[in-house]
């Protein structure tokens, strides 16, 4: 059966919107290399003296292939949350996702400090760590992932 429109005339297809997969990649590889570098600046050196203050909640060294294995989900899902849901692509635009993604993990660390013994110094200190870090983030995505096309419906 075709697709017919309100005047009953049949309706052209919509041409579907293609994932520019190599502008993906690259946007999803600098999301990861900022994410691992800022969360090694931000929570391993900034933050260092704070969880020092709660040790036995913290392994003493981070079990790196998990590390990695983290930071490479938070970059691939921010970026295609990022091409998905920001399709005219832009620093501004997917910064701002990517703060609303970082309240979703202030949510999650209100959750931690409200069951886990943790300082009001590192709840602060991981939220505003979320919201940096996922902000730039974002902005990095966007610069990299513009659609070269108007955004299409």
């Amino acid at each position: 059966m075709k697709p017919f429109g309100l005047d009953g005339t049949q309706q052209q297809p919509q041409p579907k919107e293609i994932m520019d997969w190599k502008k993906f990649f690259i946007a999803f590889v600098a999301a990861f290399g900022f994410l691992f570098l800022f969360g090694f600046l931000w929570y391993g050196m900034l933050m260092h003296g704070a969880h020092q203050e709660v040790p036995t909640l913290l392994r003493s060294k981070p079990d790196f292939p998990w590390l990695i294995f983290g930071h490479i989900v938070m970059a691939f899902f921010l970026t295609l949350l990022c091409a998905k849901f920001v399709p005219a692509g832009g620093a501004s635009g997917c910064a701002k996702l990517g703060i609303l993604v970082a309240l979703i993990y202030a949510g999650a660390d209100l959750i931690t400090f409200a069951v886990q013994p943790l300082t009001t110094k590192i709840l602060c200190g991981w939220i505003v760590g979320d919201l940096v870090q996922f902000a730039i983030a974002g902005a990095i995505i966007g610069a990299i992932y513009k659609s070269s096309s108007p955004a299409r419906s």
